[in-house]
């Protein structure tokens, strides 16, 4: 702890000397970057919203009888994300390492297993170091912290790997039925919770200078790989959202995370498809995209991501070749004699791959079958009142770490 803030006091210190040096002081810092916005009206209206966005996600959640878990801010295992983060922060305790949490990904796979409950959400932590703008831009949509509120529901099929490998055609139609069902699941809680913003937070909306709309369920829809080819790989969901006037849309079919359902990728003589080939309509996962209104105007401005979620991978055997094609691992884990033979190559995955092979008594996956998703609340809060008086993501924030704003976080 002494060495801890002996490094942290050398930072201020250097840091005060920096801004002395360009003629200014720590005084005129913290007020110009924090003070004024803990005091000033626009987070008070702000921080109204975020209330009442969270109150009624969760009111929605608990009403359609899911299950409120802890948080898992410490573990061994974390989600390893599709996109590059500066690297995952490791804490020692008791003699072990643990790292911290990007997601709660793996934990609410778990919590499910419980045939008796229904699923369950947490407003779960979230540790991200991304990594600054390589060109020095204020993105304004990161954050090194931040909340979302995870959810995942069991899915209750029961689908054997037999039926994976020679029943596709059922297997894809109930993965269908699946798919409509956990995106009609979180239109719903959306419009619940623009309901409530409309109802309860008419003037904070006002003060802010935006609108928002209660949305009609099913929300518009576009195929990730049709956007693409439309409009190319760069800002696609921009386009798509300027084709619609919808505040909230769909972009379906990503190929993104190990654990986001790709149906088929094994096949039943051993091989695997070819992934050249994958589309939109094999990937079952899913983005909701957001943009903010202008009050006065009625301008919409550029689409911002604010959930991802799918269904999941749910068996043994194409679990461990997700991770492995995702070079999240570079071996298979040998398990034998209720052990895993080479568990020092697995890093933290190896109790979790035991567990994915687990059966119940009956001879069924211990594992569930889940389908869910995050939806990030500041995200959500920067796309929804994005205009005149929030141009960043630190302006919905009291204390926002965004990547390409301070060299040094004060607070």
């Amino acid at each position: 702890m002494e060495d801890s803030m002996k490094t942290i006091g050398e930072s201020l210190n250097n840091f005060q000397a920096a801004l002395r040096q360009s003629g200014s002081s720590l005084e005129e810092f913290i007020r110009e970057n924090y003070a004024q916005k803990w005091i000033s009206d626009d987070i008070y209206h702000i921080m109204n919203i975020r209330t009442v966005f969270v109150q009624a996600c969760t009111d929605f959640l608990a009403a359609e009888g899911l299950h409120n878990i802890e948080k898992v801010m410490l573990s061994i295992l974390t989600d390893p994300l599709a996109h590059d983060i500066e690297h995952t922060p490791t804490i020692a305790y008791k003699g072990h390492t643990y790292v911290t949490t990007h997601s709660m990904i793996y934990s609410k796979f778990m919590a499910c297993s419980n045939k008796k409950i229904k699923g369950i959400y947490v407003d779960s932590p979230n540790i991200r170091l991304e990594l600054e703008s390589p060109t020095n831009i204020q993105r304004g949509k990161y954050l090194a912290d931040f909340s979302q509120i995870d959810v995942e529901l069991r899915r209750n099929r029961y689908i054997t790997i037999e039926d994976y490998y020679h029943k596709q055609q059922q297997v894809t139609q109930i993965l269908r039925e699946d798919f409509a069902k956990i995106t009609n699941f979180f239109e719903r809680m959306i419009a619940a919770a623009m309901e409530a913003l409309t109802s309860q937070c008419a003037d904070n909306l006002k003060n802010l200078g935006v609108a928002v709309e209660v949305p009609k369920v099913p929300f518009p829809s576009f195929p990730k790989d049709k956007s693409v080819k439309k409009y190319g790989a760069k800002e696609f969901e921009e386009h798509c959202g300027k084709e619609t006037p919808a505040q909230f849309f769909w972009i379906t079919g990503l190929f993104r995370e190990n654990y986001d359902l790709v149906y088929p990728y094994l096949l039943a003589d051993g091989k695997k498809i070819d992934l050249t080939q994958v589309d939109s309509s094999t990937i079952f996962n899913f983005d909701i995209i957001a943009k903010s209104i202008d009050a006065k105007t009625g301008k919409q401005s550029p689409a911002r991501e604010i959930l991802s979620g799918a269904i999941r991978e749910w068996l043994f055997e194409p679990i461990v070749e997700r991770i492995l094609d995702n070079r999240v691992l570079s071996v298979r884990p040998v398990i034998k004699d209720g052990n895993i033979e080479n568990i020092e190559s697995l890093g933290g995955y190896g109790p979790f791959l035991y567990f994915t092979s687990m059966k119940n008594g009956d001879g069924t996956s211990l594992f569930p079958e889940t389908m869910g998703g995050g939806i990030g609340i500041e995200r959500t809060l920067f796309a929804l009142l994005r205009g005149e008086k929030v141009d960043k993501v630190d302006d919905i924030t009291f204390f926002g770490k965004n990547p390409d704003s301070h060299p040094l976080y004060l607070f």
